[in-house]
């Protein structure tokens, strides 16, 4: 691999010299693409009929200790392609699901509609966790205001967190996701905070900008997943990457089933989301994540590179509802014009320069716990078995 100087795109995906760290070998073919072939080869390229028995294995697992239980699985919902597809899979298998939607104050109303035509095809059971908006809305502008790439974190880590804490109060003991190789197998960590559940991060972005104390959220740190792993057994199952997924055909079962609509974006469900990636993250942080996501599809032979090229002319999404979601978002946070460009303008800060979990002084009372507590939480673990 060789590193570049000036502009210059990949031959093989659509990532380009805008991600920091990006090389190409002697074909133009780049990092990405590469590292995405290993990952691919180690799991979704794996031949099919050892990827359907894991699979029929796993779901097998799931319906053995779930079977003394009201539900043998818990799923979270957010209305896009991935985990409505789970749920419409979860129903084909034959799971006895809790579906449980984080709902952080974001949701737009076609979310809701997909979302209430899945719970009423399925007759699977919901749990929608409200979050209390205000301090929600504290957290989230600490994090525009310390001014790291990641503003998502708060909504990925307490989406996380409220999962097993909803898994803990009814005994579920796997956790169903959407993730999957297919569709985010790219994405340079320069663009994002790879270490999503860093409790340590978080809470000194919040104590630092913050102005209220959270109350009553839920928390998901090293300690809290190794007690929920050793104490009540739990652990996460990916089927996507197990069977053949495409998500273009997705959609098209999704809207035959469910009347599922499109959102024209990944994770556009989401109007912060949306206003995040499609005009936070290209005006102050120079990155347009669809290069990423439309590479992943691209690496994973679900669209053509020319598909991708012609995707990513058109404006990130539609500029009357960029200026629409604009103002909607200042006004729902409750700050002006000035004040929120002057934070889109301040310089860009690393997310680790506020601390985080694996800083040497966090570890160590981890890891002291760890080695004091562990062995009586196994036995306590085999003793409720």
């Amino acid at each position: 691999m060789n590193k570049v100087s000036g502009y210059r795109q990949c031959t093989r995906c659509v990532m380009d010299t805008t991600a920091s760290g990006i090389e190409f070998d002697e074909k133009g073919v780049c990092n990405f693409c590469r590292s995405f072939e290993k990952l691919a080869e180690k799991t979704i390229w794996r031949p099919k009929e050892v990827r359907i028995k894991e699979l029929n294995d796993a779901v097998t697992k799931i319906k053995k200790l779930g079977k003394n239980d009201k539900y043998d699985c818990l799923i979270g919902l957010s209305g896009g392609v991935d985990s409505s597809y789970i749920c419409y899979w979860a129903k084909q298998v034959g799971l006895r699901p809790l579906v449980v939607h984080f709902d952080n104050g974001w949701n737009s109303e076609l979310a809701i509609k997909n979302i209430e035509n899945i719970i009423s095809k399925t007759g699977f059971d919901y749990y929608a966790y409200v979050i209390n908006w205000e301090d929600f809305k504290d957290l989230q502008l600490a994090y525009i205001k310390a001014s790291v790439i990641d503003i998502e974190v708060p909504t990925d880590q307490l989406i996380y967190a409220s999962l097993h804490k909803i898994a803990r109060k009814y005994k579920i003991k796997s956790i169903i996701n959407g993730n999957n190789i297919s569709s985010e197998g790219i994405l340079p960590e320069t663009w994002y905070f790879p270490d999503k559940l860093d409790i340590v991060n978080l809470t000194e972005i919040h104590k630092r900008f913050g102005t209220r104390k959270l109350k009553n959220f839920p928390k998901l740190g090293l300690t809290q997943q190794f007690i929920n792993a050793r104490l009540y057994s739990m652990y996460s199952v990916p089927p996507l990457n197990l069977m053949d997924y495409d998500k273009n055909e997705a959609k098209k079962i999704l809207t035959e089933e469910f009347g599922w609509r499109d959102y024209g974006g990944k994770h556009y469900e989401s109007i912060f989301t949306r206003f995040y990636q499609g005009y936070i993250l290209p005006k102050k942080f120079n990155v347009d994540k669809r290069k990423a996501h439309l590479s992943s599809l691209v690496a994973s032979h679900t669209i053509t590179r020319e598909e991708a090229i012609e995707e990513l002319k058109k404006p990130t999404y539609d500029p009357a509802l960029q200026k629409e979601d604009y103002e909607y978002a200042l006004k729902k946070f409750g700050i002006s014009k000035e004040e929120f460009e002057k934070y889109m303008h301040e310089k860009p800060v690393e997310h680790k320069f506020y601390g985080s979990q694996w800083d040497k002084k966090h570890f160590r009372k981890y890891y002291i716990f760890k080695k004091l507590l562990g062995p009586a939480l196994n036995f306590i673990s085999k003793f409720k078995k």
